[in-house]
């Protein structure tokens, strides 16, 4: 595909997703409290929080496992500057490191700025069950940070997919499950909604496209498969 018609089709993919996702996923919506409603018990108690897999495997373990990625092409990009023939990778390496890391601290700086609270801050005894409060004002919960590590490897599909087809629908596929199931974990915790993380999705994908519309012409056009 052109690079121009590619562009377009990430545009036009952006704003119909947003638009999805505010008319179908709205923060703390319908669809939210339908999906989190089987890990909330009738006192309003997430009793997963705790949980091993999900506490220690998916938040701390795979989390860093992934960010063992992430230090590997920073690696590589510092020693391409002394070892000749990585120089020639330099950029891939480059792009997959900085625009990971401004993916995710992207949507730190929102997270920490947001209005939404966490689902597990949110419930409060009644005299039958349980009730939502979605009151607060300084919850710091959206989007979802945790998933934003795992929607992060995304960036590779940006950096090999003119080059190394089949090594850009890796990171690309490992992307979209990686944050999705890292997200769907934290919604079992009661960290955040499902909405949260499919935010979180989004403005990986669009960070990507807007630093790619600049860095494209320096990661290579030449079409193969590896």
């Amino acid at each position: 595909m052109q690079f121009s018609v590619f562009m377009r089709v990430q545009l036009v993919l952006i704003a119909c997703s947003a638009v999805v996702l505010m008319m179908l996923f709205p923060v703390g919506g319908a669809l939210d409290l339908h999906l989190i409603a089987p890990w909330v018990d009738a006192t309003g108690q997430f009793h997963h929080r705790d949980n091993w897999y999900l506490a220690k495997l998916n938040h701390v373990i795979v989390k860093n496992i992934i960010i063992g990625v992430y230090a590997v092409f920073f690696v590589l990009w510092l020693a391409s500057f002394k070892i000749t023939r990585l120089a020639a990778q330099r950029w891939q390496y480059g792009y997959m490191f900085w625009v990971s890391m401004l993916c995710t601290s992207i949507v730190g700086i929102l997270k920490s700025q947001s209005s939404h609270a966490c689902p597990w801050n949110m419930t409060h005894p009644a005299a039958q069950g349980f009730v939502w409060d979605f009151s607060a004002t300084h919850g710091h919960c959206f989007p979802g940070g945790h998933a934003s590590t795992g929607f992060a490897l995304m960036t590779g599909y940006f950096v090999y997919r003119a080059t190394h087809h089949r090594r850009a629908l890796f990171y690309l596929f490992a992307g979209l499950i990686l944050g999705f199931a890292m997200g769907w974990a934290q919604m079992m915790r009661g960290a955040h909604f499902l909405s949260h993380n499919l935010w979180t999705g989004w403005w990986a994908w669009s960070i990507n496209c807007l630093i790619y519309l600049w860095a494209a012409r320096h990661l290579g056009t030449r079409q193969q498969h590896s």
